[in-house]
């Protein structure tokens, strides 16, 4: 096991200058400022769009990716300068990358050959991690007999077979269909419960990094946006990104400007007759006319018998078989909801909703930030 800190990492290419129109350009910074830590046994996953610096800053861990500013340590050793075959990191990459002409057995103790130990404690080794990642009846196989879901099993296998004391595990599902996934997923947290090992997981995948890790980093452009529990950065997003990038229907981002009445404060939306009451503990920071984003979870407005509230037509209707999806316009953007009732809508028919109050967010129109 291992404790990883980071310390306000920088990463900039050294190829990335060039010249526009007879200027000089440098390339922006890749990775900016970014600071965490996790503890021994932890299972962390760094979750962003493509490009906001995530297989970055896991190939800076591993050592194969310069600092460019900043300070790297595992435990207390700083391992800025460290070779990656002196780091005690296991990795798996995206692609498997397993040796053809070898077995699975083969590829399996390629590295512990490598580092010179005797076969009888390679043997130990692989019949120790094989079980776990169940390929130890796939030992005489090569690589081409195999299925995707079982040269990935090989390939994670590679990379814990060796004991190491941070396990990165690089985008290892995205290859695989559907139920491939998800028996993998099930397959990786088990079996980072059994290794105990302090395990980071990069993915574009919210689904994989919310069911798998214990600890969420959420990137964009670089820069930390949120590291916290699923349920946190899920329940309490700290800025609009992170708000409408995690959960499944996104959450609901409105442009709202506040309307003071004799009732009290009321949500408004341009081009729109829709009018949703502010909760009472949001009253100490609204004020009339204040322009913000009103955030809401599709699963958190509701369907209600209620008339007064404003009417709402239907723009949308999915049935998932266990759930509906509707969709009602508000001005220019829509409004989504998830239900798990069987009544069906058409365009046009006409719904009532309410807002579950406890679970509104407000965000900055300004800088998207939170507003508690």
């Amino acid at each position: 096991m291992a404790r990883l800190t980071l310390k306000n990492i920088y990463k900039r290419y050294e190829d990335g200058e060039k010249k526009l129109f007879g200027k000089r350009v440098e390339n922006e910074f890749a990775v900016k400022d970014l600071s965490f830590s996790c503890t021994d046994n932890s299972f962390i996953g760094i979750l962003g769009p493509s490009g906001c610096g995530k297989s970055t800053t896991l190939r800076m861990i591993a050592g194969l990716e310069k600092i460019t500013d900043g300070q790297m340590f595992i435990d207390d050793v700083c391992i800025n300068e460290l070779l990656p075959k002196d780091r005690n990191i296991g990795l798996a990459f995206e692609d498997y990358a397993l040796y053809p002409p070898l077995t699975v057995y083969d590829n399996l103790s390629f590295n512990l050959k490598a580092k010179g130990l005797p076969a009888p404690q390679i043997k130990e080794a692989i019949d120790r991690v094989a079980p776990l990642l169940k390929v130890d009846e796939l030992l005489r196989m090569k690589p081409s007999a195999l299925s995707g879901g079982q040269k990935q099993r090989v390939n994670i296998a590679r990379a814990i077979v060796r004991q190491p004391g941070l396990l990165l595990l690089d985008e290892p599902l995205s290859h695989l269909d559907g139920k491939m996934r998800q028996t993998l997923r099930q397959e990786i947290k088990r079996m980072h419960r059994e290794i105990q090992c302090t395990t980071i997981i990069v993915t574009h995948d919210q689904i994989e990094a919310m069911s798998m890790a214990d600890t969420i980093i959420i990137m964009k452009d670089g820069r930390l946006q949120q590291m916290g529990t699923p349920l946190e950065v899920y329940d309490n997003p700290a800025n609009e990104f992170v708000a409408g990038f995690i959960g499944e229907p996104p959450m609901n981002l409105l442009h709202s400007t506040i309307a003071k009445t004799q009732e009290g404060f009321f949500f408004t939306f341009a081009a729109s007759d829709l009018r949703v009451q502010v909760p009472e503990r949001y009253n100490r920071v609204v004020t009339d006319g204040m322009n913000l984003t009103l955030g809401v979870r599709p699963v958190d407005v509701l369907i209600t018998e209620k008339h007064s509230s404003t009417p709402a037509p239907v723009s949308i209707y999915e049935n998932f078989g266990d759930e509906r999806r509707v969709s009602v316009r508000v001005g220019e953007n829509h409004l989504n909801l998830t239900t798990t009732s069987e009544v069906f809508y058409k365009h046009g028919d006409i719904i009532h909703l309410e807002f579950n109050s406890d679970k509104t967010h407000l965000f900055s129109a300004e800088t998207g930030v939170s507003i508690k």
